[in-house]
């Protein structure tokens, strides 16, 4: 594969500032841009640490539902891959205060007409 087809500068900057909303987003519990940061569709994934969402339905009513306590937590290891100007993969770990687990996290991002958008996503934990 042509080198210059992945991790354009210009892709790279616009995912990561993507990804970064979407962090935001999720620890101060900003439903309204999380929600936007999905694709609205039914095929949409979000495989969680305890729950396997299929659809954006499912992935709102999580959201509405979730606590919104405790959210914070910091990120190591992000690496944003993209590939062509439409399609990147962002994975990173997670740890929050006071839990022993590291949390992974990663998404598969596609640009919309819309903009970028969160089209597979999948959480985890390990001890």
């Amino acid at each position: 594969m042509n080198s210059e087809y992945i991790d354009r500068p210009a892709i790279i900057a616009e995912v990561t500032a993507a990804f970064y909303r979407y962090e935001t987003a999720l620890v101060s519990n900003d439903t309204a841009v999380l929600d936007e940061l999905f694709w609205h569709d039914h095929r949409t994934v979000r495989l969680g640490a305890g729950e396997n969402l299929y659809g954006i339905e499912q992935i709102r009513a999580f959201r509405a539902a979730r606590p919104s306590a405790g959210l914070a937590r910091q990120l190591q290891n992000t690496l944003i891959t993209t590939f062509g100007d439409d399609y990147a993969v962002c994975s990173t770990e997670f740890t929050r205060e006071g839990s022993a687990s590291t949390g992974r996290q990663q998404q598969t991002w596609v640009r919309m007409p819309a903009g970028w958008r969160i089209v597979a996503a999948q959480v985890s934990l390990m001890s």
